[in-house]
């Protein structure tokens, strides 16, 4: 498997703590692709896309995890999508002048919300206010808010890769303050370019070598997009006759929509449009 896309979790078996880590390359471009956004929010597109891939392998769920942080700054939106089989998915809306800053330099007044739908348990979610330099900081108030369990994130990413550490403390364990706060210190001298650039053992070795590793299989992660034609008619079903109608008048018979995470184009003219509504209401009727 290439270790450029994909997870690998680990354990010291002796501490009671956990590790993930994570390295996107194919995976992160084609995320990036289709989005029309300034360099700095592809930067942190990328990192909320580590941080949603780290976040997925933290919890046993049969769906998908959603990373949204929010404000009124130039940088308005990222959401990062991560599936409980390693399927990425992104997209990044803010000014083409954003620049470089911390997370209130840039979102403005904002927030952070975690959102896990999952098919065999009842929807999560979790929502912190952004602040601190940068995406980890939010997500360790996070977990420390909600979750009560210290944790650690280093999230990197450039306009070609994207990586990130996980650390935590393993739930109902008795630990030693010293351990975690040694092995954090350790993690804290963790370069981008080592990140990058280096295999996951030899990078745990350079940070761990006199601690007790267990190093599970890699797993791999691939950018995926589950928009589909069935998708966009229930949404425009939703909206209802009158609107669709108005719509089609007003821009010239045909409705079009582009898909915000891969750019797919959808388009409908006015006998689909017919059809999707009587498709729609025939369906409704069944259901009641």
């Amino acid at each position: 498997m290439n270790e450029q896309d994909s997870l690998r979790r680990f354990v010291f078996e002796k501490l009671g703590v956990r590790g993930e880590w994570v390295s996107l390359t194919k995976s992160w471009q084609a995320a990036k692709e289709p989005q029309q956004a300034a360099p700095e929010a592809l930067i942190q597109l990328g990192q909320a896309l580590v941080a949603a891939t780290l976040l997925s392998a933290t919890v046993k769920f049969n769906g998908s995890l959603i990373l949204q942080l929010q404000g009124d700054g130039a940088l308005k939106t990222v959401v990062a999508q991560a599936t409980h089989d390693r399927h990425i998915r992104g997209l990044a809306h803010g000014s083409a002048d954003l620049m470089p800053g911390t997370l209130q330099d840039m979102y403005g007044q904002g927030y952070l919300v975690l959102t896990i739908k999952s098919t065999n348990a009842e929807p999560y979610q979790g929502i912190v206010t952004l602040e601190g330099k940068q995406l980890s900081d939010a997500l360790e108030t996070y977990f420390a808010q909600s979750e009560q369990l210290p944790t650690r994130l280093w999230l990197f990413a450039n306009q070609t890769q994207a990586a990130g550490l996980f650390l935590q403390e393993l739930p109902g364990v008795i630990h030693q303050r010293d351990d975690w706060e040694r092995i954090c210190l350790l993690a804290e001298t963790v370069t981008p370019e080592e990140l990058f650039n280096l295999p996951c053992e030899e990078l745990l070795y350079r940070l761990f070598n006199q601690d007790e590793i267990t190093l599970f299989d890699a797993e791999a992660v691939q950018f995926s997009c589950h928009c589909s034609q069935q998708k966009i008619e229930q949404t425009l079903f939703s909206l209802g006759r009158q609107d669709l109608e108005a719509l089609l008048s007003e821009r010239g018979g045909s409705i079009s929509v582009n898909c915000e995470f891969c750019a797919r184009h959808y388009e409908f003219d006015a006998i689909d449009v017919e059809k999707l509504l009587v498709d729609g209401a025939a369906a409704a009727e069944k259901l009641h």
